[in-house]
This record gives structure tokens, sequence and C-alpha cells, in this order.
């Protein structure tokens, strides 16, 4: 007999022998293709928003400088606020000024806000030395207004917060799966750079920058669900029945609320803090006057706010009746811990209510430190650019997982080209476990999730042509 029928040599394996489907890595790596699908045009979108939104102090002046900005002699003083309001109240007649922001600089102008008589909202810049209106622009139409209507909700209402809340969960399967191919893949990555393999330096660099990525990611889209309308919703329901909040409830303001903070100024991201958006605002008194005529004025208003410390530039919500009150904000931008409210009668100019940080539910507390963490803002130069690198990472990524498979799909195959591989649940009683936990907690994801193993489990399966676009495991 010879060695080559020799039945006790071993044989060479076939090479058209289908690869292995069943464990994790395949498994994962086909998740983390799949999930790209949904989370990569998402995450395309919040990046460069974000980053739009994060420089927003330093774009906004250099595209409205004769807006934004006046010149400031030695010396020079701001003549009073309430003067400065009068002057808008003349420029815009039937309109209706909601809001005064202090200049930030002495270089800035200060900002009122109209909301005009045809119901369109205007920021209306004053040269606070001489009282000149410099202009007025629509706030939503400036580039980082535009960014924040987009990060919200992709201007598309419930639909695009839902849109955002479903790729901001499968951001979560994807950092996961994509953190596991990172560690279990090196070796192979390693071999296919030495061999000089195609892609081998493209799927390293994907690899790298998903490792800065993903922790940044999970942190981001934990510290961001509480803007969603359907896990924040959910997440404030279940809260207010254990005693507490997302938001904070002024307990000065509860006796005649008329309004909320966020209501008194509905465009209010640059100035009302986030836990305080639902707050009731208070009432005046007119008997606090005997003439029943107003005393109390903007710069009252202010004054009453500086005295009690209130961080600045300060936002004044403007009283829209007569038992209206000014509302005095100090956002503290870089200090969660700082931001606090005034309320000032409109009649006496007494203090109705003050309400700040340390008055907040302890999970009102926790995501206030979060939003700032995730805007950037919490943890002064450092925590900017870390968030701005992070950005541009996650822009890099949405662009080199895309290129991957471009160059690696079956060119005529009419095929995905993704890898082949099944969760293997019933092996890993854990990992179901995992799923089911993280399901029940994203309702967004575990019902999306459902759909997805219903279409492939009774659609995909059952048609040939659909098996072998999407590359269906046997087993």
């Amino acid at each position: 007999m010879s060695v080559v029928d020799d039945p006790a040599r071993p044989k060479p394996p076939h090479r058209n022998a289908p690869r292995p489907t069943s464990g994790l890595f395949r498994a994962f790596w086909r998740w983390h293709l799949y999930a790209s699908v949904v989370v990569v045009p998402v995450l395309l979108v919040l990046a460069v928003t974000g980053l739009v939104y994060l420089f927003r102090f330093q774009i906004e002046p250099v595209l409205h400088p004769d807006l934004m900005r006046v010149e400031h002699a030695q010396g020079q003083l701001t003549q009073p606020w309430q003067t400065q309001l009068e002057t808008v109240q003349k420029a815009e007649p039937g309109g209706t000024v909601v809001s005064f922001t202090e200049p930030a600089g002495v270089d800035d102008s200060a900002r009122f806000t109209v909301s005009t008589a045809d119901g369109l909202t205007r920021d209306v810049f004053v040269d606070p030395y001489s009282v000149r209106v410099l202009g007025s622009l629509d706030p939503d139409s400036t580039i980082s207004g535009t960014a924040v209507r987009l990060h919200a909700d992709l201007m598309a209402g419930r639909v695009g917060d839902t849109v955002i809340e479903l790729g901001a969960c499968w951001a979560i399967v994807m950092s996961v799966t994509g953190y596991y191919l990172f560690v279990r893949g090196r070796r192979a990555r390693r071999r296919g750079r030495l061999a000089g393999a195609t892609n081998a330096r493209l799927r390293s660099r994907h690899a790298r920058t998903g490792a800065f990525v993903g922790a940044g990611l999970l942190l981001l889209v934990v510290s961001g669900l509480p803007w969603t309308g359907i896990w924040g919703e959910q997440v404030q329901h279940l809260a207010t029945g254990g005693g507490t909040s997302l938001w904070a409830d002024d307990p000065g303001a509860l006796s005649n609320p008329t309004s909320t903070l966020d209501e008194s100024l509905p465009h209010s991201h640059h100035a009302v803090p986030w836990a305080q958006g639902k707050s009731p605002v208070p009432q005046s008194n007119p008997a606090s006057t005997t003439d029943d005529v107003s005393v109390a004025n903007l710069d009252t208003a202010v004054e009453v706010g500086a005295r009690a410390g209130l961080a600045h530039p300060m936002t004044v919500a403007l009283p829209t009746d007569e038992r209206g009150v000014y509302s005095v904000i100090g956002y503290a931008f870089d200090d969660p811990g700082a931001e606090r409210t005034v309320h000032v009668d409109r009649f006496g100019g007494q203090v109705v209510s003050t309400y700040g940080y340390d008055d907040y539910p302890a999970l009102a507390k926790v995501v206030s430190q979060g939003i700032a963490v995730h805007e950037g803002r919490r943890f002064g130069t450092v925590n900017f650019w870390l968030t701005a690198l992070f950005c541009v990472a996650v822009v890099a990524s949405c662009v080199t997982g895309p290129l991957m498979w471009w160059r690696r799909r079956p060119r005529g195959a009419g095929a995905v080209g993704a890898p082949r591989g099944r969760m293997p649940f019933a092996a890993s009683p854990l990992l179901a476990v995992l799923v089911v936990g993280l399901a029940l907690l994203l309702p967004v994801f575990g019902a999306s999730f459902v759909l997805v193993l219903l279409l492939d489990r009774y659609v995909i399966r059952r048609v040939p042509r659909l098996r072998r676009a999407f590359d269906t495991a046997d087993r």
C-alpha cells in the first residue's frame, strides 16, 4: 500500500468545507456588523452635531460678529438693563420679550429673546454701552441651533427621537461585541498585518479607534438616555413611584404654579439647567405693594440674583402676565452643583422662591452631573477636549467600519457578506440572561431585538434567496 493510500494518514480538510458557525466570536462579529447598520448613521449625526454644539461659543461669534461682539472702551459702563429692555420693546412692536441674558464678557452684546406677533422666536442683540439694537436672528436657524435640533430628534419629532433612542440602544450592543472582538481577535489581526493581508491595517486602526470610542460611547449613551422620549419617560415614571425624580420640583413654587421653567423659556437649551426644566414657576403677589403697580424691574431682578450669589452670566425669564415673576437663572455652566434659580416678585421685589442643586432629589443630582459630562463642560478644558476627541474618533469609526465591509464584501454574490454565526444561547445561559436583562432595561432595544429574531426565524430562513443574501447559518 502506498503512503498516499495509507488509511491511517490524516486527510487534509476539504477546501470547500463550510466554516464553523458556532462560538461567540463569529456570532458577535455578525451582530456587530448588523448593529452598525442602525448605529452608524445615528452616531455619525450625533457626533457631528455634538462637535458643532461643543464649539458653539467659538463658531457663532465668528459667523455673527456684528450681532454678538461690541466695542468696549476702558472704564465704559453698561447702561441699565431695564433701559435696554424698553429699547428692544420699541424695536419689536407687537412682540413680547420673554427673556434676557447678560453679556458673558465686556466685548459681548446683551441678548433679549422675543416672541413675535406671528409666533416666531427671535434673539435680539443690544450693545450694552450705547443701548443700540444691533439686529436679530432666529436661534433655530443658526448652525448651533440646527445642530441642537438634529441632535435632539433629527428634527422629526417623536419619530426622530425614537430613531435616536434605537441607535443609542444598539450602540451598547456594538460596543460590547466590539470589545470582545478587539480582545479575541488581536492575534488574527497581528498575523494579518505580518502577512500583508488586504484590509489588515485598516482593520487594526478600526479596532484601536473602537477600543477608545467604546468606553466613552457607553458613558455618553447612558448619560444621554434621560433625554429620550421612551426610556426617559419610563424611568421618570418609575422614579416618581419610588419617591424621587430625574427632574427637580421646587416646593416653594407649588402653591399656584402657572407654568414650568421650560415653558417660560421654550428655546432654553442655553439657559435653563436640565434638572430644573420641569420645575413649576410661582406667582407674584399684588398685595405686596399698596398701589398695585410694579415696583420691581429687570435691574431689580438682576441685582437680587447677584446678591443671591448666582453664577454669571445670568438669564432672566420675564413675567408673562400680571401675576408673573422674574425667574433669575444661574446656569453655572461648568459646575452643576452651583446652579440655582431665584424667583423675584414683580411688585415688591422679594424672593418668592429659591431652588438649586442642593435641593434636588439624589437621582436628579446624578443625572445633572452626567449631562454636564455628556456636554463636555463638567471638568473644564480636559472634559471639553476629551469630548471633542471622542466625537472625532466616533466619526472615524463610522467611516472605517463601512469601508472595511466594502473592501471585503463578496462581489457579484448577491450577499451582504456577514460572518456566518449564531448566538449560542442554549449553550451559554449567562449570555441569554444578559441579553434578556438588557432588553428589559432598554425597551426599545428589546422590542427591536425580538423583531429581528422573528424576521430571522420566520422570514429570512424560509426564503432561500434571503438566506443567501444575509449569509444565514444552518446551525
